[in-house]
């Protein structure tokens, strides 16, 4: 039985940490407390640890880096098509000079 997945804000997130960190609690005392499991504690803490307040963008809110890769990803993606493009035009037109 599945059931659905409970979405955390990222100020809840990052509040839950600054109880693991300011307030000395355990993960496992503050996952009581809070109710949410332990391992989900320790990837945030981890995450606030490895990127800071930016750590939970939100949902359709991409850090700096993913932003970029997206935008690398769509120019290369274009970048490709019109290689092809070219390729067509250039077979096409060795044909027709024969």
């Amino acid at each position: 039985m599945t059931g659905k997945r409970k979405l955390y804000t990222p100020e809840f997130k990052l509040a839950a940490v600054k109880v693991i960190t300011e307030q000395k609690l355990s993960v496992a005392e503050t996952a009581r407390r809070l109710g949410v499991t332990e391992n989900i504690l320790h990837s945030w803490k981890k995450a606030v640890t490895k990127n800071g307040a930016a750590a939970f963008p939100g949902a359709g809110h991409l850090t700096p880096v993913e932003e970029e890769l997206r935008r690398l990803r769509a120019d290369v993606k274009r970048l490709e098509m019109e290689r092809d493009i070219l390729k067509k035009a250039t077979a096409f037109f060795a044909t027709q000079s024969k």
